[in-house]
């Protein structure tokens, strides 16, 4: 004789559980990107020595996540934008865009 299992632990309970297990990795993963913009503004702003806000703009991930390049803009600056390189593993920010850290994750090369 075959038993017959009822509908919801055949088909709704994995289905909601891959929906909660999906949502949480997708959640983080939105507040881990709005948390690296933050760290990066405050990075920014702590090494010009300025409290004014910070923009952040073309921003891209570079070495497979660990580094993020883009360009920022103070609000007090009557300047255009200049260009910044973030390395997230050690959070450490070079805004010398002739050093080396810079040329070597930022350069054109890297992009193509």
């Amino acid at each position: 004789m075959t038993t017959s299992r009822p509908f919801l632990l055949l088909v709704a309970a994995p289905l909601a559980f891959t929906a909660v297990v999906g949502a949480a990795i997708f959640g983080h993963q939105a507040l881990s990107a709005n948390q690296m913009d933050s760290d990066i503004q405050q990075a920014i702003a702590a090494e010009l020595g300025t409290s004014s806000s910070v923009e952040l703009s073309q921003l891209q991930e570079v070495q497979y996540g660990y580094g993020v390049c883009g360009l920022y803009q103070t609000a007090d600056s009557d300047k255009g934008l200049a260009s910044f390189f973030y390395d997230t593993t050690n959070r450490r920010l070079v805004l010398d865009v002739n050093s080396r850290a810079y040329t070597s994750n930022c350069g054109l090369s890297s992009v193509c």
